[in-house]
Protein backbone atom coordinates (compact mmCIF):
# COMPACT_ATOMS: atom_id res chain seq x y z
CA UNK A 1 0.00 0.00 0.00
CA UNK A 2 1.24 3.11 -0.88
CA UNK A 3 1.87 6.38 1.09
CA UNK A 4 -0.89 9.06 1.39
CA UNK A 5 0.29 12.96 0.96
CA UNK A 6 -1.72 15.52 1.30
CA UNK A 7 -2.30 18.00 -1.64
CA UNK A 8 -1.70 21.73 -1.30
CA UNK A 9 -1.89 24.81 -3.50
CA UNK A 10 -0.38 28.14 -2.79
CA UNK A 11 -2.22 31.00 -3.27
CA UNK A 12 -0.33 31.69 -6.72
CA UNK A 13 -1.20 28.29 -8.04
CA UNK A 14 -4.84 29.52 -6.89
CA UNK A 15 -4.40 33.01 -8.89
CA UNK A 16 -2.32 31.68 -12.07
CA UNK A 17 -5.42 28.93 -12.14
CA UNK A 18 -8.10 31.58 -11.92
CA UNK A 19 -6.62 33.47 -14.26
CA UNK A 20 -6.54 30.80 -16.75
CA UNK A 21 -10.06 29.83 -16.17
CA UNK A 22 -11.06 33.78 -16.45
CA UNK A 23 -9.54 34.15 -19.17
CA UNK A 24 -10.38 30.92 -21.29
CA UNK A 25 -13.82 31.57 -19.95
CA UNK A 26 -14.18 34.96 -21.80
CA UNK A 27 -14.45 33.09 -24.93
CA UNK A 28 -15.62 29.49 -23.92
CA UNK A 29 -17.16 29.00 -20.29
CA UNK A 30 -17.63 25.34 -20.35
CA UNK A 31 -14.06 25.05 -21.68
CA UNK A 32 -12.90 26.89 -19.05
CA UNK A 33 -14.27 24.18 -16.66
CA UNK A 34 -13.12 21.27 -18.38
CA UNK A 35 -9.70 22.63 -17.69
CA UNK A 36 -10.58 23.60 -14.16
CA UNK A 37 -11.33 19.84 -13.81
CA UNK A 38 -8.68 18.53 -15.53
CA UNK A 39 -5.97 20.57 -13.41
CA UNK A 40 -7.56 19.96 -10.45
CA UNK A 41 -7.59 15.87 -11.34
CA UNK A 42 -4.33 16.29 -12.54
CA UNK A 43 -3.20 17.64 -8.55
CA UNK A 44 -5.48 15.73 -6.97
CA UNK A 45 -3.14 12.51 -8.28
CA UNK A 46 -0.12 13.53 -6.28
CA UNK A 47 -1.60 12.49 -3.11
CA UNK A 48 -0.67 8.82 -3.58
CA UNK A 49 2.32 9.04 -6.15
CA UNK A 50 4.20 12.93 -6.26
CA UNK A 51 6.99 11.51 -8.05
CA UNK A 52 5.40 10.70 -11.07
CA UNK A 53 5.97 14.28 -12.22
CA UNK A 54 9.60 15.14 -13.59
CA UNK A 55 11.93 17.90 -12.72
CA UNK A 56 11.54 21.13 -13.41
CA UNK A 57 14.50 20.86 -16.56
CA UNK A 58 14.90 24.61 -16.58
CA UNK A 59 15.81 24.29 -12.83
CA UNK A 60 17.27 21.34 -12.97
CA UNK A 61 20.09 22.81 -15.49
CA UNK A 62 20.78 25.26 -12.18
CA UNK A 63 21.35 22.09 -10.28
CA UNK A 64 17.80 22.58 -8.44
CA UNK A 65 16.01 19.39 -7.98
CA UNK A 66 13.11 19.39 -5.05
CA UNK A 67 11.08 20.97 -7.70
CA UNK A 68 8.75 18.43 -9.93
CA UNK A 69 5.98 18.96 -12.78
CA UNK A 70 2.93 17.46 -14.46
CA UNK A 71 2.32 18.36 -18.10
CA UNK A 72 -1.43 19.55 -18.33
CA UNK A 73 -1.25 20.45 -22.18
CA UNK A 74 -0.64 23.26 -22.49
CA UNK A 75 0.04 24.36 -18.95
CA UNK A 76 2.80 22.83 -16.54
CA UNK A 77 2.17 22.27 -12.97
CA UNK A 78 4.79 22.90 -10.68
CA UNK A 79 5.50 21.68 -7.03
CA UNK A 80 7.38 20.48 -4.51
CA UNK A 81 6.94 17.83 -1.83
CA UNK A 82 7.72 18.40 1.86
CA UNK A 83 7.50 15.39 4.59
CA UNK A 84 3.98 14.11 4.37
CA UNK A 85 2.80 17.37 2.05
CA UNK A 86 2.52 18.39 -1.88
CA UNK A 87 2.77 22.01 -2.31
CA UNK A 88 1.59 22.50 -5.69
CA UNK A 89 3.28 26.29 -6.52
CA UNK A 90 2.00 27.32 -9.93
CA UNK A 91 0.19 26.29 -12.73
CA UNK A 92 2.26 27.69 -16.15
CA UNK A 93 1.19 28.03 -20.14
CA UNK A 94 3.94 25.81 -21.44
CA UNK A 95 4.09 28.07 -24.28
CA UNK A 96 5.96 30.77 -22.25
CA UNK A 97 9.66 30.77 -21.14
CA UNK A 98 9.43 29.50 -16.73
CA UNK A 99 12.72 31.15 -16.70
CA UNK A 100 11.43 34.62 -16.91
CA UNK A 101 7.96 33.97 -15.51
CA UNK A 102 9.60 32.70 -12.39
CA UNK A 103 12.37 35.85 -12.21
CA UNK A 104 9.29 38.16 -12.91
CA UNK A 105 7.48 36.79 -9.63
CA UNK A 106 10.75 37.25 -7.91
CA UNK A 107 11.37 40.53 -8.64
CA UNK A 108 7.51 42.02 -9.09
CA UNK A 109 5.70 40.19 -6.35
CA UNK A 110 2.02 39.44 -7.07
CA UNK A 111 -0.29 42.40 -5.26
Amino acid sequence: MSEKYEVMWAATAENDLADIVGYVANNSPSNALRILKKIKEAAAQLYHSPERGRIVPELQDQGILQYRELIVPPWRIMYRTAGKNVFVLSVLDSRRNVEDILLDRLIKPRE
